[in-house]
């Protein structure tokens, strides 16, 4: 669950665990942002996949459209505002319970506090290895601090530096903490 997510993100590695060829993606322009700071991602594609929650006596099923993405992921998929508002569901993150209203009563799912820790401990990991990946070349043997320059590629990985960044700065008693803020994105 990710209420913060403007899309339903599916990973390749679950595309490939339900046998789905990668003929049924539709081309995607758009990259998107905000997954990691700085950073962009091209999608393979969109596909649309039937999504049920539920269970025999009370159930409800939708039609999902998912970004599917070519990179590591400590999760199968990700899903976003587009899944709760289509439908219509409720998320509790403190209780890490998803509720719905159906024809049979309310619909509950839910997670442990440890799954949900174990993956975001993994997903944090994730994140800094390849924000290392792209910052550590750049800082090489040198002993004086190194701004990193987001704006060229250094990562072979699914994830670029976004273009066309500006340098903010986020403290004003410390000229030293930046953020790469991106000034072009494309409209939808």
């Amino acid at each position: 669950m990710d209420g913060g997510s403007g899309l339903n993100i599916l990973y390749v590695d679950t595309l490939d665990a339900m046998c789905i060829p990668w003929s049924e993606l539709r081309p995607v322009i758009s990259p998107f942002h905000s997954m990691i700071p700085g950073m962009q991602a091209y999608p393979l594609g969109q596909i649309d996949l039937l999504v049920m929650f539920g269970d025999r006596a009370n159930f409800r099923s939708e039609v999902l459209t998912f970004e599917v993405v070519d990179f590591l992921g400590s999760y199968h998929a990700i899903l976003g505002r587009p899944c709760y508002a289509k439908f219509m569901a409720i998320p509790n993150y403190t209780y890490l319970k998803l509720k719905m209203l159906e024809p049979n009563g309310i619909i509950i799912m839910g997670s442990t506090f440890l799954h949900a820790y174990m993956c975001n401990r993994e997903h944090y990991e994730l994140a800094t290895a390849i924000i290392n990946s792209t910052e550590l070349p750049e800082l090489g043997n040198s002993a004086t601090p190194v701004v990193p320059n987001y704006n060229e590629p250094t990562c072979s990985c699914a994830f670029h530096p976004t273009k066309e960044t500006k340098a903010l700065e986020i403290d004003p008693t410390n000229p030293t903490k930046m953020v790469q803020v991106g000034t072009k994105l494309l409209a939808k």
